[in-house]
Parts: C-alpha cells; structure tokens; sequence
C-alpha cells in the first residue's frame, strides 16, 4: 500500500516565501523612500544636473572662463557671437570670444560665468539664514503657545505686511552709499535685506507643523520620559517638519535669485568690481543693464544673462515640483 505525502498549495508556498522575503529585506527609511521617487522625476534630475552645472561653474569660474572678465580689448567692443558671421554694427566674429564681447571688448562668457557667483551665493546664502530664523521662529511660537505665540505671530504679521521687492529697493537706495552698504561690495546688504523679510513663510509653516506635532503620542511620550522641551522641539518635532521646509526652500531660492537680477537690473545689486582677484565681480542682473543699453549693436550680451537666470529659476522649479511630489504622504500610494 502506498501512502502519499500531502505537498502544501501553491498559494500557501507562495505566501511563506513573501513573509520570508519581508524578513530579511530591510526596510527603507521615509527619507530613502522620497528620494527614490525624486529620482524617478526626470524633470526633478535634470533640474538637479543644471543646479549642479551652474555651482560648478560659479566655484571654478576663475578656472573655466577663457579670459579676464575686466579685461578691456581695445578695438574688439561689440563682437557677435561665435556662430554669427557678422554682427549688426557689420563687426565680424572673433573665435576667442564665443559669446562676443560687450561696449569696452570684454568677453561675454568670462563675464557670464564670473555672474553665477552672484546669483548661485544669493541663492543659496540668504535663504540659509531664512530658514534658520523662520524655522527658530516657529518651533517656539508653536510649541511654547500663549503670550509666547501671540507676540510672534503679530510680529511675523508686521515683516509680512512689507512688500518686498519695495522694500528691498528702498534699504538698497538708503545705504547703498554707507559703510554697510560697501561691504562685499554690495552683497552683504543685499543678503541683510533679503533676510530681514523672506524668513515669514518659514516661520508661519514651521509652526503649524508644531502645533500639529506637538499633541501627538510620541510627543506626549518623550515628554513623560523627563525629555526637555529643546530636545523635544529639535529632536522630535523639527525633523518631522522638514518635508515642507525643504520644498519652500527649493522654491524660495529661484525668487532671491530673480530678486537679484531686477536689483542688479535697475542698478542697485552688486557694486562691480574693478579687481581681478575680488570674487564678486559682475552679476547677471547687472549685466542685463549693460546688455540693454546694446540691444540692438550686441544683443547677446543681454541675452547670455538672461538665459543663465531663466536655466536657473527654471531648475530649481523642477526641483521644487519633484520634492513636493516626493515628499507628499498622499502620493505614497500611487507611486
């Protein structure tokens, strides 16, 4: 007589290697789990390419640019671009200047590049220092609630009432001329001003993440464990209030670096520079200037500027629109 061992069903079999294989795979972190869907956002990856692209030429600007950008080429003012043969003002092209050159035959392209360290810093430096005063702002006016709250919150609501390209206008006007006002030739009371009024939406945001945060078990647990409330506030609550804190700062640095160019535009960013060892010497918002006054005899030394900013605003949307996606929880399950 045979007897017959009974074999496990298919969809049983299938269901013990699934719990096995959840065993042993270790899991991803949320912030890994983001970051795999920003990568899968090709708008998001070639924004990050451009932002990467444009830091690398602002940091070796004084390595790449093929010649001085204070350099004055006697007899060489307003030379067409390389791929033009002869310009409007009947000037042929010069292959050492692949962008042409501007009123006093200065390179173009030396000077665009030299320009990204303008914009890349003011992008970058002001909003730093946004984000840490927003974000100190709000994790106390959430957290500590009451008077603390109020006080705050009508100060927030004083800095919001200003408008701030006026704003800015008006401090760059005032103390242009005065000591702060030369410092970094410029640039330090630029990032003062940008600072000043631009860390409100931080602010307002940060503390409706804590007030959020601030009730739930954890919280209530780390408080019941004798946690203090600074290592509550940094500890706990600020790293779950990061998800919108780094989308608004992907999407404030392209509005400091537009701000810049209507400052430099209308003459009141950068003081250029007449030193060739300065790291600051020309900004692509001042260039714009130069380049509008010579529309019509070397158009491309408007335009050149004016494509770097608008690449660059433009890089930092895709950013912006892939971290949001990204970081968004209701998105988790569609991905």
């Amino acid at each position: 007589m045979t007897t017959q061992v009974s074999q496990p069903s298919t969809g049983k079999t299938q269901a013990h290697i699934a719990d096995l294989t959840m065993m042993t795979v270790k899991p991803r972190s949320l912030w890994m789990d983001a970051w795999s869907r920003l990568i899968k956002n090709k708008a998001s990856v070639v924004g990050m390419i451009i932002i990467v692209i444009f830091t690398f030429l602002a940091l070796f600007a004084s390595v790449i640019a093929p010649h001085n950008p204070l350099q004055i080429n006697d007899g060489k003012g307003f030379l067409p671009p390389t791929w033009i043969e002869v310009g409007p003002n009947g000037k042929a092209s010069d292959p050492a200047y692949f962008f042409g050159t501007d009123t006093l035959g200065r390179d173009v392209l030396s000077r665009t590049l030299y320009g990204a360290r303008v914009s890349m810093t003011v992008g970058f430096l002001p909003t730093f220092i946004i984000i840490v005063i927003g974000t100190i702002v709000g994790l106390f006016s959430g957290y500590r609630g009451g008077r603390m709250d109020n006080i705050l919150m009508r100060l927030t609501d004083v800095f919001y009432a200003f408008p701030d390209l006026l704003f800015f206008i008006i401090v760059m006007v005032t103390l242009r001329q005065t000591y702060i006002g030369q410092l970094l030739n410029g640039l330090f009371l630029l990032f003062s001003a940008l600072a000043l009024v631009g860390w409100v939406g931080f602010a307002r945001i940060v503390r409706g993440q804590t007030l959020s945060l601030k009730e739930k078990e954890f919280i209530e647990a780390a408080r019941c464990m004798g946690a203090t409330d600074s290592r509550i506030m940094f500890r706990h609550i600020l790293p779950n209030s990061l998800g919108p804190v780094i989308i608004l700062t992907a999407m404030t640095i392209p509005g400091m670096i537009i701000t810049e160019a209507i400052l430099g535009y209308l003459g009141l960013g950068l003081i250029p520079s007449t030193n060739p060892k300065d790291f600051f010497i020309t900004s692509w918002g001042a260039s714009m200037l130069e380049g509008q006054t010579a529309i019509n005899a070397q158009p491309w030394l408007l335009l050149a500027p004016a494509i770097a900013v608008s690449l660059v605003v433009l890089a930092f949307t895709f950013l912006g629109d892939g971290l949001r996606d990204a970081l968004d929880p209701r998105l988790q399950g569609t991905q």
